[in-house]
């Protein structure tokens, strides 16, 4: 599955239009994890738990974004936009949301 974050494909010839397409992942962020990055935040550097989780959660929503497509006979997802958000009262999940146009390219 091809997918971009511009409107078209260069080289390709987008054939058909099937609609908006979604994923989206909701993870939360455990206590360890939390406990790491505050001490990485006093003594400084990255913080890495947070930044797998991050992308852990983001391709899983990409994932999901094209199994949608592939079921309405896309082959490409253009125009993808990616939305982070921290919910939760204690902000301790993080959803990601990846939404595009699949489409049928050749």
């Amino acid at each position: 599955m091809l997918m971009s974050t511009t409107p078209t494909l260069e080289g390709q010839t987008i054939t058909r239009y099937l609609g908006v397409v979604n994923g989206e992942a909701i993870i939360g962020a455990n206590i360890f994890k939390d406990m790491f990055a505050a001490v990485r935040n006093v003594v400084g550097g990255r913080a890495g738990a947070y930044e797998r989780t991050l992308a852990d959660a983001r391709n899983i929503a990409f994932e999901e974004a094209a199994e949608a497509a592939s079921k309405l006979g896309a082959n490409a997802v253009v125009g993808i936009d990616v939305d982070y958000e921290v919910l939760g009262s204690d902000n301790g999940m993080l959803m990601v949301c990846v939404s595009g146009t699949a489409v049928v390219v050749g």
